[in-house]
């Protein structure tokens, strides 16, 4: 019976919702046309209306747990007196997003509103409601509609909220308390400009515990700023613990954390290791890292407030002398850059000091004060010695590369040192550098000992090159020092070394050529290994007679082409040198080239005819072919002599090379390549010199086995396979036409003088 009952109250309550929905629309529809018919009689006088609508207080809170439908209030309207009326109730929160379903007008004759489920005001905090009023029976609008907000009211049931739950931030040791450190906000989602949204802040935890707080945090803005003076060497690192409270009943709150880190700042001054340095040299050179000074500083290492900056204050008027700072070490290193004479100053004093990169600072009751500190300062008392009087190593910088059986109690290098004058021969060795003590030495042989394993991991140990010094104490009076380095490396020596910026360079052939700028520069491994002196590798008489250096640029030097040269590619053979005597050979090469607009070299093109050949070729591979023919049968073996042996020059590296890039096209092409007649002349030259200085040497070489001729006969080889090019013949270029018809005549009587030579060998062998 009660199921049988709840199923017609249900049927009841859907069709009453389908009722109300149909009225609700119909009645829409007509207050529609009310209000087009309100909006004429706006048109007509203003007239004194009565207020129809009567609503009390619509109290709705959020949260609210019920029980549900719970009443929220009341509405009534001056026509319903005498009158069956019926109200409706629409809009958002009752037919319409959001909320469906929240409102409804449960006694429709009454007018009370009721509400059904609990309400979050963070979601929607208020509804825009809409009331009317129609006659029972016909459902005619008796009213203009009411709209009607309706506000939900605030509890405290958000705590403030912070972006992150954790932040970090890195501080300088020196940072003022009048800057900012860093600010953190907290948001509640309650009602703005309650106090359940108003937020504040405190301090709930500093670590590590120190004698008083260093940071602080201002209440109203959450601003954290200092309270004093840091110490990184007390403390690195922080961590704040920030809490965040509402002032609403109850009191909410949140926390998050913020990781201060505290980058080391210069609060300790560089010191030097020694007040004076003693440092003996020898007049007439330069010395690369003639002395390292050491320094000591409390301060991070490797960062602005450890990098140690040296000045010769005195005593450098001359600028004989740079210091430079080792990147790993710290250490300054003194070097000798201009050659001193012993009879302009047979001593030096220097005066050089030493500050961080970095402003210092100091902590003066609780506030940082940026001062800048009287420099720190060392002496260098140097004593210049007469060239000959000195002990030289050899070499003055020895360059050893780690070897695995270098262990302890193996020998590890002999280093020597004599007078260069053949003076006293009574030396004495002794280490003047050794940091890691990895070796020993015999002061009386010069023989260096391992007696520690090589640790690549060794503090003194920088960028896998540990440095060692040694000194050559004469017994002369008084006695005088000279200096050896050995650079050990304890990896591929080839990452160390110094290379050019650019091997090959292609240059414009004018009338007036200009120097060229060889550029250098250092490894990776180690970048700062400038100022760098430049060397040509004078192995070629080309390269004196064609090349020589002008001026250095601590990272470059100027090449000047010392005559004119044909177009084409040469090599010219560098020794470059860095600061800390590491030299290597390179090879620089130059293509010399016809520039069409003065500045690029032209791109000869495909198919183009190459000048050299023809008659020129014939020509000269028939001489050369005589050439080598007369050397060939002029060669003997002597056995047991007891002259000095003759060599004949070994066509090794070629160290200035001429490949001809010169080309021309058919007569008929209408970009006809033409010949110019100083190039011709240019090959010309070249010809005759090459030539001239072969035979100079074969004659030479033969004049000198002449005298033993007469003793001993010629021994007959076997040859096998076929005669090597030689590739230290130029290619020569030049037409047919340009070859001059007393060319074999215009050789000189050198080669008439060879063949002389050659003629009296046989005829004494006959």
């Amino acid at each position: 019976m009660t199921s049988l009952f709840n199923k017609v109250t249900a049927t009841n309550s859907f069709s009453h919702d389908i009722e109300n929905f149909s009225l609700r629309r119909a009645v829409q529809k007509k207050n529609t046309q009310l209000i087009d018919s309100y909006q004429l009689d706006s048109l007509h006088p203003l007239r004194r209306t009565k207020r129809t609508w009567v609503i009390t207080t619509i109290d709705v809170t959020e949260e609210e747990k019920g029980p549900f439908p719970k009443y929220a209030g009341q509405l009534f309207n001056n026509r319903s007196f005498n009158t069956s009326v019926k109200y409706l109730i629409s809009g958002p929160g009752v037919d319409e997003s959001p909320e469906i379903g929240l409102f409804s007008i449960e006694d429709d004759e009454n007018g009370h509103v009721y509400v059904h489920r609990t309400i979050d005001r963070e979601k929607t905090a208020s509804f825009q409601i809409r009331f009317d009023i129609v006659h029972r029976e016909t459902g005619q609008p008796l009213d203009r509609p009411l709209y009607f907000k309706i506000k939900v009211k605030d509890v405290n049931d958000n705590a403030p909220e912070f972006a992150k739950e954790e932040f970090s931030i890195m501080i300088r040791e020196n940072h003022s308390e009048d800057d900012p450190v860093f600010q953190v906000t907290a948001l509640d989602k309650d009602e703005s400009g309650t106090a359940n949204s108003q937020v504040s802040y405190s301090l709930s935890t500093q670590m590590p515990l120190l004698d008083g707080f260093p940071f602080d945090i201002d209440p109203t803005t959450g601003t954290i700023h200092l309270s004093g003076c840091l110490n990184y060497k007390t403390a690195s690192t922080f961590k704040l613990l920030v809490k965040a409270y509402d002032q609403g009943t109850p009191q909410l709150s949140s926390t998050a954390t913020v990781n201060v880190a505290i980058e080391d700042a210069n609060n300790h001054p560089p010191v030097f290791t020694r007040d004076n340095y003693q440092l003996q040299i020898s007049e007439g050179r330069e010395h690369s890292a003639a002395l390292w000074l050491q320094v000591e500083d409390e301060d991070s290492p490797y960062t602005p407030a450890w990098r140690a900056k040296y000045t010769i204050i005195k005593g450098n008027e001359k600028e004989q002398f740079t210091i430079e700072t080792d990147p790993d070490t710290n250490e300054g290193i003194l070097s000798v850059i201009k050659p001193l004479r012993y009879k302009d100053d047979s001593e030096k004093r220097l005066i050089i000091s030493v500050a961080n990169e970095e402003p210092f600072f100091s902590c003066e009751n609780g506030i940082v004060m940026i001062s800048s500190l009287e420099p720190m300062n060392t002496t260098v008392n140097i004593k210049v010695t007469e060239l000959q009087n000195v002990p030289q190593f050899h070499p003055p910088i020895l360059v050893v590369q780690k070897e695995d059986e270098m262990k302890p109690g193996r020998v590890f290098r002999k280093y020597l040192a004599t007078y260069p004058d053949g003076g006293p021969k009574k030396i004495r060795y002794e280490l003047s550098r050794d940091p890691a003590g990895w070796l020993s030495v015999d002061e009386n042989s010069g023989v260096l000992t391992v007696v520690k394993e090589f640790d690549q991991e060794s503090p003194y140990v920088n960028n896998s090159l540990y440095t060692i010094i040694v000194h050559a104490i004469g017994h002369d009076a008084p006695p005088q020092t000279g200096t050896g380095t050995i650079l050990l490396y304890l990896s591929d020596i080839k990452e160390h070394m110094p290379t050019l910026v650019d091997p090959s360079l292609d240059v414009c052939d004018k009338k007036e050529m200009r120097p060229l700028i060889i550029k250098a520069k250092s490894p990776l491994v180690h970048s700062h290994s400038w100022p760098f002196t430049f060397e040509l590798a004078e192995d070629s008489e080309d390269v004196k007679s064609t090349w020589k250096l002008g001026r250095n640029f601590v990272e470059s030097v100027e090449l000047l082409m010392l005559r004119s040269l044909p177009q084409g590619t040469y090599v010219v053979p560098f020794i470059i040198r860095d600061r800390r005597g590491l030299s290597t050979r390179k090879n620089q090469h130059i293509r010399l080239c016809f520039c069409p607009d003065g500045h690029a070299c032209e791109d000869l093109p495909q198919g183009a005819v190459r000048f050299g050949g023809g008659a020129i070729a014939i020509i000269l591979t028939a001489f050369l072919i005589l050439l080598v023919s007369s050397i060939l049968l002029c060669q003997f073996h002597v056995p047991q002599s007891k002259s000095k042996a003759v060599f004949l020059p070994q066509e090794g590296e070629q160290t200035f090379i001429n490949y001809n890039e010169e080309s021309s096209k058919p007569l008929c092409h209408s970009g006809l390549y033409t010949i110019q007649k100083t190039v011709q002349v240019r090959h010309y030259d070249n010809i005759i010199q090459t030539v001239d200085k072969i035979l100079n040497q074969k004659l030479y070489d033969q004049s000198a086995l002449e005298p033993y001729w007469a003793s001993y006969a010629p021994c007959i080889y076997a040859q096998e396979g076929e005669l090597e090019k030689s590739n230290s013949f130029h290619s020569l270029s030049m037409g047919s036409d340009d070859l001059p018809t007393d060319f074999l005549n215009t050789l000189g009587p050198k080669f008439s003088a060879l063949d002389e030579i050659c003629q009296k060998r046989f005829s004494s062998f006959s």
